[in-house]
């Protein structure tokens, strides 16, 4: 007995819930966290904050793109979000004539805001649990595939009833691996146009060498607008569409942040696995993450080398680039985490003590047994697939002729079942796309990327793990990449301008399926296919299934906690406080930065670290008017301890009225492993200041007419 309640110490030590920690589902707030959060500084009620029937700070929260996050800051339909989230926008309307990306962009009127062809706004209208409805009709006697079958029928009748004679869509999730469903009903808006953006030296300073790095002095923000139709509804891009007038936009407040202020973030995070069962841990710290590192790694040193040599490369690519290395330094930062923290080590002793609880009771103490050994067995054939996996989205699409020749399968799946003049119509589409695309190729660094790609395939994948096809082609050419290299850039029609574009205006399907690396890819497909997806998919899907009993159980045996569910690209709220951190021995950093800072890491000669003469000029005279902070500095910006992920870009940061005080834009180096593990010592969002925002916006730009939409506050 004294063994247990020792146990029970232990493991209720390891979980215990911190403020900071968790991404609440906003329609609950009232139920799980409305008292925590007021004990923690907020003023607001969970009804400020989420209300079905009356305007709330939901009807301001945006998810842009599909991807990042963004809030609504005028009665206008102006948007804040990322300048990393609208990156690629603002890369697809510069050229080396008009630099965007290097210049920045601001409209002076509504006239001049840009159009950008399949960007979306989406807004939540309402959220409910609908598990009981989901589950309506299940019995125990059903295992898990038709179980599976059934709840995608009652969802897709459901999302289709809920929407019927209304302009809203829908869709369900699982929460807690399937112990949960919740119902979306949503607004998207697709006629988003782009009004400003900073120039590359504030939206991207210090680049990739301070990307996930704490202190920072990026000003990474973007500007665009939401339209409607004349009855204020979602509509395609029309020139007579109007601004949106939203039910909400955000009141901005000019306070400023001191240490200790209770801060929370509104957003859509994308994805995180906070449940994860030890051995998972130790193939994403051990084998994925630094399998996944090295490859992007090399891509990304030879895509510099190559964007360096002319500014159409550097256009052209910058999107890419930024893509490729946003992920390779997370998930370096990640799987360091993971091993300070010793993440493997302490899930161990959490499965051993959450088994010792249940010595009470033979029965659950013998299923949960079963549960862990079969953990033990699937993670161990996971780990093969997993790296086939890696090795699949990271290598081989990452060379450029296999990545076009799959979109050359998909195109000529497309036009299956076509009559002639359809068909005629998606090659002349595609003909134009791709005519496009030439224009800015740059085929050789492909060809140096493809040579680099094969190479670590072959030094790093078993041969009896390999594609046979591609394996066949290594041998034949007794592993000479460039050899290789040569050959598929010279044969591929799909990265041959010339001969791509000529199958094309002669719509010839023929020439494209005879294509030697278009062979070669449907070879990779239907090894994948075959050997390595389905058993993947099997295994992750037997996964889930022990992942739902245990996440089941954990509820119910730790009833003193409150569990929030993994985020999954969902609205979300998370809240903590402003706070500096202890990255390591000896390092004390503070909870925010300066313009002065920027100013010390200025270097003319480093890209990421240039700044522009205006901007030199406003420093030195220190005008900064109403932006600057009481101490007479510009606040650039701040940490705190709000737990955030990918999707969470562009989110608002608001203080404890609800007002916006800064834009959510990365996280700490140390702290990314909270996708997997949080330790609140070093996890630590990084806000943009909105002070700073709205100095650039006016004092730098001099689009300050801007301002005069924004409820702004001292």
């Amino acid at each position: 007995m004294k063994k247990i309640f020792l146990a029970l110490i232990i493991i209720s030590s390891c979980l215990k819930a911190v403020a900071d920690e968790g991404m609440w589902l906003p329609f609950l707030l009232q139920q799980l966290n409305e008292k925590d959060m007021k004990k923690n500084g907020c003023k607001l009620s969970a009804k400020d904050i989420y209300d079905v029937n009356n305007t709330s700070l939901k009807d301001a929260i945006v998810q842009f793109g599909g991807g990042c996050t963004a809030e609504i800051i005028s009665d206008k339909g102006l948007i804040l979000t990322n300048h990393h989230c609208g990156f690629s926008a603002i890369a697809a309307h510069s050229s080396v004539d008009k630099d965007y990306l290097t210049n920045g962009f601001w409209a002076m009127n509504g006239s001049e805001e840009l159009t950008n062809p399949g960007l979306t706004a989406m807004i939540i209208v309402r959220i409910e649990d609908i598990t009981n409805q989901i589950n309506a009709g299940a019995t125990a006697a059903l295992n898990e595939k038709d179980l599976d079958a059934l709840q995608q029928k009652n969802i897709k009748q459901i999302t289709s009833d809920v929407v019927k004679g209304t302009k809203y869509e829908a869709f369900a999730r699982p929460f807690f691996y399937g112990n949960q469903f919740i119902l979306f009903v949503t607004q998207t808006f697709k006629d988003v146009r782009l009004v400003g953006a900073p120039p590359s030296f504030i939206g991207k300073f210090g680049g990739d060498t301070d990307n996930w790095m704490w202190p920072r002095h990026t000003g990474d923000f973007s500007i665009f607008r939401i339209y409607a139709d004349k009855n204020n509804e979602p509509a395609e891009f029309a020139k007579d569409n109007v601004p949106y007038k939203p039910k909400k936009s955000l009141t901005i407040s000019m306070k400023g942040v001191n240490e200790g202020d209770f801060t929370m973030v509104y957003g859509f995070p994308g994805r995180t696995q906070e449940y994860l069962f030890s051995d998972a841990v130790d193939i994403t710290m051990n084998e994925s993450d630094p399998t996944k590192v090295k490859l992007r790694e090399k891509r990304l040193g030879i895509m510099n080398q190559f964007m360096k040599t002319n500014d159409t490369t550097r256009i052209a690519y910058a999107s890419n680039y930024a893509s490729v290395a946003n992920y390779w330094k997370k998930w370096m930062g990640e799987m360091q985490g993971l091993k300070k923290f010793d993440a493997v080590n302490k899930k161990i002793e959490f499965e051993k003590k959450f088994l010792e609880l249940l010595s009470s009771d033979p029965t659950e103490k013998e299923k949960f047994n079963k549960v862990f050994s079969d953990f033990h067995s699937l993670y161990a054939n996971y780990r093969i697939y997993q790296k086939q996996m890696d090795y699949y989205s990271e290598c081989l699409l990452g060379v450029n002729a296999l990545a076009a020749a799959r979109s050359g399968e998909k195109f000529i799946a497309s036009l299956k079942g076509k009559r002639d003049e359809e068909k005629q119509k998606e090659f002349t589409k595609t003909l134009e796309s791709n005519e496009r695309f030439f224009k800015t190729y740059n085929k050789a660094m492909d060809k140096t990327i493809c040579k680099a790609m094969l190479e670590m395939y072959a030094q790093n994948v078993d041969k009896k793990l390999r594609v046979p096809a591609l394996d066949s082609l290594l041998d034949i050419n007794q592993n000479k990449y460039d050899v290789i290299a040569d050959k598929i850039y010279s044969e591929c029609i799909f990265i041959n301008k010339d001969k791509y574009l000529n199958a094309l205006k002669s719509s010839s399907v023929a020439d494209l399926e005879s294509d030697m690396v278009y062979k070669l890819w449907k070879s990779i497909a239907t090894y994948y296919n075959a050997s390595v997806i389905p058993q993947y998919n099997a295994i992750d899907a037997q996964l889930n299934t022990l992942y739902k009993q245990y996440v089941d159980k954990l509820t119910k045996v730790y009833k003193d906690k409150t569990f929030y569910p993994d985020a999954n690209s969902t609205l979300r709220i998370t809240y903590g406080k402003v706070k500096g951190y202890k990255p390591r021995d000896g390092v004390a950093y503070t909870y925010f930065t300066t313009l002065d800072g920027m100013m010390e890491k200025e270097n003319p000669n480093d890209d990421e670290f240039i700044v522009f003469p205006k901007m030199k000029d406003l420093y030195n005279k220190k005008d900064y008017g109403k932006y600057a902070d009481k101490d007479g500095t510009l606040h650039m910006s701040f940490v705190a301890t709000n737990h955030t992920t990918g999707g969470n870009s562009g989110s608002p940061v608001l203080n404890a009225y609800g007002q916006l005080i800064g834009t959510n834009y990365d996280r700490v180096w140390e702290g990314t492993m909270s996708d997997i593990m949080y330790n609140p010592n070093i996890c630590r969002n990084i806000t943009l200041d909105v002070r700073y925002t709205l100095f650039v916006i006016d004092k730098y730009a001099g689009a300050g007419y801007l301002l005069n939409e924004m409820k702004i506050v001292q």
